[in-house]
């Protein structure tokens, strides 16, 4: 078997599954689904009322928007009341550097909104997302998107009957001030002592896969009935450690400091249209809307149904495989996963040259650091001199992206166009992947799973015997672990590219070292130009980004780059 045609082949599945990993799924319309089905179609009816134009906390279209939530959950049949009180000096002090103006502290308002079950005693269901909106948005993704689902998905759930538990709307008032209606609700309102988990809707951009990124501590409970409960997960686990370590909050921020079991779900693509002007209905991406409603829905119906709600119980690794299932296991599998890996690594390495396999270990070292420091030149070159602005650079991460790929590829060539894909410098090739994943699993064992399942499958791989079955294993375990890298490079991508693009060396790597074992070497002349041509392509982008006019997409209180 060529390994050339295998290694083809693996690249083409490796670039479907990612891409399908990371396009949401498609919308529904009206008459397509069933009443008891989530509907992007009838979620959008209420965006376009909401999203219509700016409504910043203290606004009179802000007024508006609360009525239309309240009137919208009176004819759902809730039980609808209001909370009112100021926003904070820190608060104040924003909303005036928006307007310009020295006004006092505004009235925030949130809308509360009480589906009653069939027993009241039980531990409630909160869906939470906040109304209001950064000043000069309409804010069509951020939040109205999770004000609209929330809506929708109280609609399928009465369709289905009445349900065991109260199901609560709780749509908060000026969040963009710094989450002030989330703290109001959870520090005083009587209906907090009667939740028992949340569920928080958040975006930043217009598009996108949801993803559930952030969990309540001690998650084991609650992230098993998310795998077993949601049939299209989004879900990372990898995230959720990042997110912990970061200085981000959400309204869910306040709630993980009470007793809760807590869900936050976001979607981030698109992420020009973040605070943005024509961050309009039109611009929303419906699919997402579909996503986060398909997810949320699901997830709320088990929890409503459930004769108990998610207890706390040791964290577990978790992350979607494709879009097509949740991946769940205990973080101590985790080091049986890297023996599997180590055992399959140090048996393929017996017998080989040293030479072989010192080449293969050095060439990781030298495509993960090669790369990194690469595409983080060419990212400061897209930056320019001066300070960059933060929404410009959200409006050019598909150029980013395209940026970061070809100067990837440039480096992995200049690496390892020459190796070889022997079973000896495979091994070795395998080794520093092996030791990060060793240290990541001491260190965040939830966020390890990246590499650990990697090396597991790759040192499988390299333990059995050359020959056509092998390269056909080697090429099923590049097609996986490359698709999900490449899925995950876009995610990071998303999150951290515009100042922290040399991320994605790491996913690269990790691809790069399933590849290797088909990897055939380049003639050194094909390869020297073909390194040139990709690494002044990704020049050029950089180039594009850095010379090219500010994005018509940037917030209306930011300023602009000159």
């Amino acid at each position: 078997m060529r390994r050339g045609y295998v290694l083809l082949g693996a690249l083409l599945a490796a670039l479907l599954l990612a891409v399908f990993a990371t396009t949401p799924p498609g919308a529904r319309g009206v008459t397509a689904s069933a009443a008891t089905e989530f509907s992007s179609a009838r979620a959008m009816l209420d965006v376009r009322q909401i999203a219509s134009s700016p409504h910043p906390t203290g606004s009179a279209e802000n007024a508006r928007v609360r009525g239309y939530i309240a009137g919208r959950m009176a004819m759902l049949g809730m039980e609808v009341s209001t909370q009112q009180g100021l926003v904070g000096p820190r608060g104040t002090a924003k909303l005036n550097r928006w307007t310009g103006r020295s006004d006092p502290p505004p009235v925030l308002t949130n809308v509360i909104g009480v589906l009653p079950g069939t027993d009241r005693s039980l531990p409630a269901v909160l869906l939470m997302a906040h109304h209001d909106t950064v000043w000069g948005s309409p804010g069509a993704a951020d939040d109205t998107t999770g004000i609209a689902v929330s809506l929708e998905v109280v609609r399928a759930l009465r369709e289905r009957g009445p349900q065991k538990r109260d199901l609560i709307v709780l749509a908060t008032d000026a969040e963009e001030l710094g989450l002030e209606g989330a703290k109001l609700f959870f520090a005083e309102h009587p209906l907090r002592q009667n939740v028992g988990t949340v569920i928080n809707m958040e975006a930043r951009g217009g598009g996108g896969r949801t993803t559930l990124f952030q969990t309540s501590a001690q998650n084991g409970d609650a992230v098993a009935l998310y795998a077993d409960a949601v049939a299209r997960p989004g879900a990372s686990s990898l995230s959720a450690y990042v997110y912990s370590v970061l200085p981000n909050d959400t309204d869910l921020t306040p709630v993980l400091a009470g007793p809760y079991t807590a869900y936050n779900f976001a979607f981030i693509g698109r992420s020009g249209l973040y605070h943005s002007p024509k961050a309009t209905p039109e611009r929303l991406d419906r699919g997402s809307v579909q996503d986060m409603g398909g997810q949320v829905l699901d997830l709320a119906a088990a929890l409503l149904a459930a004769m108990q709600m998610p207890g706390r119980a040791p964290d577990r690794v978790f992350f979607d495989l494709f879009g097509l299932t949740t991946i769940t296991y205990p973080v101590w599998l985790g080091w049986g996963m890297l023996a599997l890996g180590a055992g399959g690594c140090l048996a393929a390495l017996r017998g080989g040259a040293l030479r072989e396999i010192g080449g293969g270990a050095g060439r990781t070292v030298a495509l993960l650091l090669g790369s990194g420091a690469l595409i983080t030149a060419l990212n400061v070159v897209s930056m320019g001199t001066g300070k960059p602005d933060y929404y410009d650079r959200l409006a050019a991460i598909p150029r980013l992206e395209a940026m970061a790929l070809l100067g990837g590829i440039a480096a992995f060539i200049a690496v390892m166009g020459k190796g070889s894909g022997s079973r000896a410098a495979s091994s070795g090739a395998l080794l520093p992947l092996l030791l990060l994943a060793l240290a990541a699993q001491a260190i965040a064992p939830t966020a390890a799973y990246v590499l650990v399942l990697p090396v597991m499958l790759g040192g499988i791989a390299l333990a059995l015997a050359d020959g056509d079955r092998a390269v056909a294993i080697h090429g099923v375990v590049a097609a996986l672990v490359t698709g999900h890298m490449l899925a995950l490079g876009h995610q990071l991508m998303q999150g951290v590219g515009p100042t922290m693009a040399g991320a994605a060396a790491l996913p690269l790597t990790i691809a790069a070292v399933t590849v290797l074992p088909l990897w055939t070497p380049l003639p050194q002349r094909i390869a020297l130009r073909a390194v040139g041509a990709l690494a002044l392509a990704g020049l050029a982008v950089a180039l594009w980004v850095r010379l090219d006019a500010p994005a018509d997409t940037i917030a209306a209180y930011a300023d602009t780059k000159s």
